[in-house]
């Protein structure tokens, strides 16, 4: 065996010693340096060197250095959990975005006291500098370590299958096991089945914190038992984690179903069922000022307006190719007259039916169909969210027909028209995700055909000049799409409008065109989706504005707040001529003081006020108060009309 080794170390060729360590090669501390790339795989810094490997270095603050941290940080905590309760079984404990959880199944539900004993006991292990200590294992070595753990020997049992979360435990290949260890005399102090990496030792855990428990189903099946999942997060810094924290307070303050309470826009009565929204009045109107402006921009844009109803045979979702891939999150099908029915969970192929309802030729494409079009979906009670995730949801639904040259060019047009549309709504700050297929069997069509529309979508968005990101095996079961990723006002993303094409259900359809040359065609299909759904929209604004809507989309824009009773009929004048330009106004006649009155304006994040009382009445004025609290006197009231109006017009935020 050679003494010495050859590798690449971060881009530059270097001669090490046989047995050097990608840590020892690095020199890294454990501390800024947490684990390494070999060879684009990412693993530990005591992972032994070999000739030829090119070696990286993965930095705590990286997004994979924040990922080990975080996984690292969940067997801590699984360590204290079975410290402080030694009949808790092991499920998994995976990182995820901004920190990680870990699943146990234990006899009670864990309680805040719990949770603050599990994380001092964390932070004793941290201070400890535990080691953690690769060991691979057999499968048989593995399951007579982990026997007393029913979930682990579950896993093993699965190894190769498990999905993206379970990878973490098993994956594919040979079993490891993690090992805790005494830093002084080596003992184990725990142990865990474990893929890895891990930080070097638990002093290289910078910032740490427990956040909430709950309930969650073994494998995500409802048919397994319910353990209780701890949720933390993990930093590289102190200070990070206090700028996520600070970041979640300010969400919490924002969260839309909070504000749709307080600002009586919307509710979930339990009894229609989770998921399931009924709005009020107020976002009654916020939505129909939405869909007003959504037709009125369609029409413009040449979109003809269609409707479908909301249900239909089964077997329309199996000429689709629907059925196959989206049975578990449809609802289930009732029969009727001997036949088959589903509520529909999406619009596209009752729009193929209308395209195939009479001959069509190449000089009426691209035609644009599109629909306000009310959909069901059977989505798991765990991940229902307020309006983000609902059961029930209207899809601002379009399906494009396009001869394959004009496909590129549709697209570019669809992709600009998006933008303008969220722009006017205040969302500025975009980056595009393309959605590919991969080599698994959840796709179905011609390869050849998907990297003609992948590579169409891929021009399109790479000359927006918007950052593209890919997202492979992302796309749907029938092919790629774009979606537009939307930065919110404190920085959260949210996933937007999307634009797919689909070279397959125009085939199971059998649509066809006259061609100009007399044959017949198959169009391309392009499905879009600008809101994503009414409802979610609407919540991701209400978070995004906090619940001060710009004027045009709040519900009440004005309020006439008299210093005194005398002054009301004065003020029901001003509304009147308001109300003549089309401004949403409310004359506050209460008989509460003038100082509450404006506070619950404030609260209820009403745009403008305008007060009145004897000056203003003698000018033929009002003082002009903004949702800010700024405020100008003796404001005529033609200017204050007029300022309304334009703020209105102009869909700006004041």
């Amino acid at each position: 065996m050679s003494a010495e080794l050859r590798i690449t170390l971060a881009g530059a060729e270097r001669v090490v010693a046989a047995g050097t360590t990608a840590g020892e090669a690095l020199e890294a501390d454990g501390r800024t340096v947490i684990a390494a790339l070999v060879n684009g795989e990412p693993r530990d810094l005591a992972h032994p060197l070999s000739d030829g490997d090119a070696v990286e270095p993965v930095e705590v603050s990286s997004e994979i250095g924040r990922s080990i941290v975080r996984h690292s940080t969940a067997h801590v905590m699984a360590q204290a959990v079975q410290e402080l309760f030694p009949e808790a079984k092991l499920g998994i404990g995976p990182p995820v975005d901004n920190g990680f959880y870990y699943d146990f199944d234990v006899a009670q539900a864990f309680n805040p006291d719990d949770l603050k004993r599990i994380e001092k006991r964390m932070r004793e292990i941290v201070k400890q500098g535990q080691l953690f200590s690769r060991r691979p294992v057999s499968d048989d070595e593995a399951r007579a370590e982990l026997a007393a753990e029913p979930y682990k020997l579950e896993l093993i049992g699965l190894k190769g299958g498990a999905d993206q979360e379970e990878s973490v435990e098993v994956g594919a290949g040979q079993l490891t096991i993690y090992d805790n260890l005494d830093p002084k005399s080596g003992e184990l102090r725990w142990k865990d089945l474990c893929r890895g990496p891990h930080v070097p030792s638990t002093r290289s855990i910078p910032a740490f914190k427990l956040m909430r428990s709950g309930g969650a189903y073994w494998r995500g099946s409802e048919k397994n038992p319910q353990l209780q999942r701890i949720y933390g997060t993990a930093w590289e810094s102190r200070d990070k984690q206090d700028e996520y924290l600070k970041l979640l307070e300010e969400a919490e303050k924002r969260d839309h179903r909070k504000l749709g309470a307080e600002l009586d826009l919307f509710s979930f009565p339990p009894e229609l069922g989770s998921g399931l929204p009924i709005f009020h009045p107020k976002g009654g109107i916020i939505r129909k000022e939405m869909e007003d402006y959504m037709r009125r921009r369609q029409a413009e844009a040449g979109y003809e307006f269609v409707n479908t109803p909301h249900i239909t045979k089964s077997s329309l979702f199996e000429t689709s190719g629907h059925l196959p891939w989206y049975a578990d999150d449809m609802f289930p099908a009732f029969e009727l007259e001997g036949t088959e029915y589903r509520v529909k969970p999406m619009n596209c192929p009752m729009h193929n039916l209308i395209f195939r309802a009479r001959g069509r030729s190449y000089r009426e494409l691209p035609l644009r169909l599109c629909e306000f079009g009310s959909v069901y979906r059977y989505e798991k009670s765990g991940v229902v969210h307020g309006l983000t995730r609902v059961r029930g949801m209207t899809q601002d639904d379009a399906h494009i027909y396009t001869t394959r040259e004009q496909m590129a060019d549709e697209i570019k047009s669809l992709l600009r028209f998006v933008l303008s549309v969220l722009r006017d709504f205040g969302l500025n700050d975009f980056y595009l995700e393309l959605s590919t297929r991969d080599d698994s069997e959840k796709f179905i069509g011609d390869p050849a055909e998907w990297q003609e529309a992948t590579d169409a979508l891929r021009q399109v968005a790479t000359e927006s000049g918007l950052e593209l990101v890919d997202d492979p095996g992302g796309a749907a079961f029938y092919g790629p799409k774009i979606s537009v990723q939307a930065r919110d006002a404190i920085g959260r993303t949210w996933q937007l409008s999307t634009i797919q094409l689909d070279l397959n259900q125009p085939k199971r359809f059998g649509l066809e065109y006259q061609a100009a040359d007399g044959s017949r065609q198959t169009p391309v299909m392009i499905h879009r989706a600008l809101f994503g759904s009414v409802e979610r929209f609407l919540g991701v604004l209400t978070e995004h504005y906090a619940g001060a809507f710009p004027p045009w989309l709040a519900p009440v824009q004005v309020v006439g707040i008299p210093i005194a009773e005398a002054h009301v009929p004065y003020l029901h004048d001003v509304a009147k001529r308001l109300r003549a330009s089309g401004v949403r106004i409310e004359v506050d006649a209460a008989d509460d003081r003038m100082q509450k009155k404006i506070r619950n304006a404030q609260k209820a994040k009403v745009p403008f006020m305008l007060l009145a009382g004897d000056d203003d009445i003698a000018n033929g004025a009002v003082s002009f108060r903004y949702r800010s609290g700024e405020q100008k006197n003796g404001v005529p009231i033609e200017d204050a009309i007029a300022e309304i109006v334009s703020a209105v017009e102009r869909r700006i935020q004041v």
